[in-house]
């Protein structure tokens, strides 16, 4: 699994489908599913969407942390 100090993605089986979760770590006791994705045929599938998305939404929460500190300043 990819994994970065303040997310990870986990990839689990429902019935005969997969289900792609990228997952934001809150505080040392709490996660939060920040993004899931269900219906991939094969776990493949998902772990290639999870890692695109997680690396689109790691850039767009950079961005948005950006220019929310300029806004501070």
């Amino acid at each position: 699994m990819t994994q970065n100090k303040k997310y990870s993605i986990a990839v689990s089986k429902e019935k005969s489908r997969w289900k792609a979760e990228i997952i934001r770590r809150a505080s040392a006791k709490n996660n939060v599913v920040s993004k899931t994705q269900a219906g991939f045929k094969t776990k493949k599938e998902a772990i290639a969407w999870a890692e695109e998305q997680l690396a689109l939404f790691t850039t767009t929460q950079s961005e948005q942390n950006k220019r929310r500190s300029e806004k501070r300043k």
